[in-house]
């Protein structure tokens, strides 16, 4: 099992905390956000983890080699980051899209049971991990489900019909990596795609056939970190975790002195 993170991205709405530094670079109650997501997917057995980066990738790549090892984590540099939306970086790391692999945004931060129970979920193509509220806002990656099958995901669904929300982590079996892979393909031959996210082609797959399948992780702690206010719940909440604390070895220019 892979791990893709896509983590190219500076976070202009974290201004100025990442007015230097990638938003995957700020620091919570020790550890930057990537370290908390890899040190989860360590906890479930992965290891073999590709990071794409744009925004300061110097900063990434001197962090994980300092606290991972030198090249234990594959970093691909998306020289598109500022022209372009997410799916250029997948575009980027196409090639790694082989096999089973887990494709998680790189502010999504998660407990390590969300990426357990996405790997023991019935085996699909494609599978989103899905939470579920009462209520869903606009800048909330909505759902419209049949069961478990999707049927629609984007931030503009007709609320009535909406029925869960992604988190940012998909898996993959070998079938729907095939299919992704070559979709993403096909798009990118048209310039529009720059300003695509990779989920509008998990929107187009699910459309097109029934390959693309839902697993809920209610219950389980996650974020999604755009806002300072998603990083001060994101810091309380990781505050509550008592898995994988160990020492931070970042550079002391990457805090950001939220503390």
């Amino acid at each position: 099992m892979k791990a893709i993170i896509l983590s190219a991205g500076q976070g202009s709405r974290l201004l100025p905390m990442t007015s230097d530094k990638p938003k995957c670079t700020l620091r919570l109650e020790g550890k930057t956000v990537i370290e908390w997501q890899i040190d989860a997917l360590n906890q479930n057995g992965i290891d073999d983890i590709v990071v794409v980066t744009g925004y300061r990738s110097d900063k990434v790549h001197r962090l994980l080699d300092r606290r991972y090892g030198k090249d234990t984590i594959k970093v691909v540099f998306n020289p598109f980051f500022e022209v372009a939306d997410n799916l250029a970086s997948c575009w980027m790391v196409r090639e790694e899209m082989t096999g089973d692999f887990l494709l998680i945004n790189g502010d999504t931060l998660f407990e390590p049971g969300v990426a357990q129970t996405l790997l023991s979920n019935p085996q699909q193509p494609i599978t989103l991990a899905r939470d579920h509220k009462p209520h869903y806002d606009e800048d909330d990656m909505k759902l419209i489900l049949d069961s478990d099958r999707l049927l629609s995901i984007g931030k503009k669904l007709p609320l009535d019909q909406v029925n869960g929300e992604s988190i940012g982590m998909i898996r993959f079996d070998s079938d729907g990596g095939r299919l992704f892979r070559s979709t993403i393909e096909r798009c990118m031959l048209d310039p529009a795609a720059l300003e695509r996210w990779y989920l509008s082609v998990i929107d187009e797959i699910a459309a097109e056939t029934d390959a693309v399948w839902t697993a809920s992780i209610e219950g389980l702690d996650w974020a999604e970190i755009d806002y300072p206010l998603d990083l001060k719940h994101a810091e309380t909440m990781v505050s509550g975790w008592d898995w994988g604390t160990g020492e931070w070895i970042g550079e002391a220019d990457i805090h950001t002195g939220t503390r």
